[in-house]
């Protein structure tokens, strides 16, 4: 009767440790392959969002650490079961994977073009205009008249949710388009007089380094406060940004992925914005403006001083 005993213990821990190895074996099955742009610091921090909520093994690759190669050919020999691309060159190469799950964020796509496709999702680049002109909208509650630039080529989609934001707070959104980035100059000059802060869309034509030069002087000298959407442009002496959270965003991004290893289709996950925001604010850039403002609404802002 021991001996029966004895046997059944040891099927039963071989049976058990068979379970264990191969829950183990289905984990490591579940290969996450995040392809990241360049090894820049939000990347990086992405990269650690993810893996912090990852339920399979992430591998990364940098595509600096990969010229000459056929990025798709290389990506395509991992064998991953979901792909994580992180930042625009990183999606360029690998658009037309279309077997392969993938999910993205970090990529500047604001006409939905470079991102379409069945077998993809992911987050988009900036924080919602909504929470940018609540923001300020907080920091600054007299403000109604506020200015912004738009080329309709690149970024209608964009404006229009803006517009309609700015509508729903009582605000009164002065709009231009732009076709040429040499427009910006004599279209922000017609705005003088007639708004109170200037709101800064990620639009590329309207967005370069000679325009952002005029664009912050143009603010110092008309004591007109920028509202914009990365934090560098604050350090250069916009007003305030409201900018995604680098790590959380690598977690929301691991959050779609886990629901794809889990069996959903990405078609079925919906796109969206970034949830979380980190708001920078210079107060220097406040004080040359003649600006108060609201400190509560601030709450945990980065400070520039």
């Amino acid at each position: 009767m021991n001996r029966v005993i004895l046997m059944l213990t040891r099927v039963s821990f071989a049976l058990v440790f068979t379970l264990v190895l191969l829950a183990g074996s289905g984990e490591a099955a579940q290969k996450i392959l995040a392809l990241q742009s360049v090894r820049v610091a939000p990347y990086d921090e992405a990269v650690k969002g993810l893996r912090s909520v990852a339920t399979g093994s992430v591998k990364r690759l940098v595509l600096s650490d990969l010229e000459g190669v056929d990025v798709a050919k290389a990506v395509r020999d991992e064998r991953p079961d979901v792909i994580v691309v992180i930042g625009t060159d990183a999606m360029n190469r690998v658009k037309r994977i279309k077997d392969i799950p993938i999910v993205y964020l970090m990529v500047f796509d604001p006409q939905n073009t470079l991102t379409a496709g069945t077998n993809i999702t992911g987050i988009g680049m900036h924080v919602a205009p909504e929470r940018q002109l609540a923001s300020l909208q907080g920091a600054m509650p007299r403000i109604r008249r506020v200015g912004t630039l738009y080329n309709p080529a690149r970024s209608s989609s964009l404006f229009r949710r803006t517009q309609a934001t700015a509508r729903s707070l009582g605000m009164d959104l002065v709009a231009r388009e732009v076709r040429s980035s040499r427009d910006v100059l004599n279209l922000v000059e017609g705005m003088k007089g007639n708004i109170e802060a200037f709101l800064m869309l990620p639009d590329p034509t309207v967005v370069t380094p000679e325009t952002v030069e005029y664009l912050l002087l143009f603010s110092l000298n008309n004591k007109i406060p920028i509202v914009t959407f990365s934090d560098k442009y604050v350090e250069m002496g916009a007003l305030m940004a409201l900018d995604v959270d680098s790590y959380d965003l690598g977690r929301q991004s691991g959050e779609m992925v886990k629901k794809i290893l889990s069996g959903t289709s990405p078609a079925n996950i919906p796109r969206s914005d970034p949830r979380s925001a980190v708001m920078t604010v210079n107060s220097k850039i406040a004080r040359k403006l003649g600006l108060s403002l609201d400190e509560e609404a601030l709450g945990r802002a980065k400070v520039i001083r």
